[in-house]
């Protein structure tokens, strides 16, 4: 029986790829910051709840002995993550310290914190949700986007160090998932951006900006990416973030930025009358 270890699986996405795991005859180790609060996946059989903030190191450290102890591990799933939301002058430092520190450095920890049990064991995957915004950036989020960037390069990176021990990884790029990504999100309110924001919100509703995919569907992606046994880098997750890297590639990076600036009525500051 092969062993997942999920960070993040209290919700959405972690929840959903922890369900269809263990359905698919994995033994699943369960992370979140309060298992104890868990009401489903505790009665699920060969699934094991374990606490981790992936921003504690110690904590990181001593769950990941802990994890290893139970007895092998063949795929690490770095799931934890939240988004910022809003304008870069709103933001106060500490907000922009703790995104990084949850969606980048808690990977890094993470991550670390296996590589030498699979550097023994010459064998092993890691598997990072990244996100479309790490590829193709959106407005009102650009730290959000930032620490996605830094996943998807980190992860390129990474890449070459880790086959040289017989490890992989990869990245799952999901678009919008439907779960409580508003519970997800810290949210900074700025009136000067309130006709951009409304016209955000018309496109995610009416799906031309961005379409929500259930995470149940996101988890598949996950599941392929980890039995596949390709070496590919990089998976995208959801109909929208197909089309709009597609997209992005086709038109090249600029036609796509001012194709987007246009859809939310923005003007750009180098265009010239007359």
């Amino acid at each position: 029986m092969k062993t997942i270890f999920i960070t993040g699986a209290s919700a959405g996405l972690g929840k959903a790829t922890a369900k269809l795991f263990q359905s698919k005859g994995w033994r699943v180790i369960a992370t979140m910051r309060t298992p104890e609060k868990e009401t489903e996946l505790d009665l699920l059989p060969n699934i094991i709840l374990l606490p981790l903030d992936v921003t504690n190191e110690a904590q990181v450290n001593a769950t990941v002995a802990k994890a290893l102890q139970s007895g092998d591990i063949d795929v690490v799933f770095n799931n934890a993550g939240y988004g910022l939301i809003g304008p870069l002058e709103g933001y106060t430092e500490q907000q922009i310290i703790n995104q990084f520190d949850t969606n980048f450095f808690g990977v890094l920890r993470v991550t670390r914190a296996f590589i030498p049990y699979f550097k023994e064991k010459r064998q092993g995957l890691f598997i990072t949700t990244s996100s479309i915004c790490g590829l193709a950036s959106t407005p009102m989020s650009s730290v959000y986007c930032a620490s996605k960037w830094a996943i998807e390069g980190w992860s390129e990176g990474m890449s070459y160090d880790l086959a040289h021990f017989n490890i992989g990884i990869k990245t799952v790029a999901p678009g919008g998932i439907k779960s409580n990504y508003t519970n997800v999100m810290d949210i900074v309110a700025d009136t000067a951006y309130d006709a951009l924001n409304t016209r955000m919100m018309e496109g995610f509703t009416d799906g031309s900006l961005m379409k929500f995919t259930e995470p149940e569907l996101i988890a598949e992606v996950v599941y392929e990416a980890a039995t596949d046994g390709k070496d590919q880098l990089r998976y995208l997750a959801g109909n929208d973030a197909i089309s709009t890297y597609a997209k992005k590639q086709e038109q090249g990076h600029d036609a796509y930025r001012r194709g987007i600036a246009a859809y939310l009525h923005l003007t750009s500051p180098f265009e010239r009358v007359g």
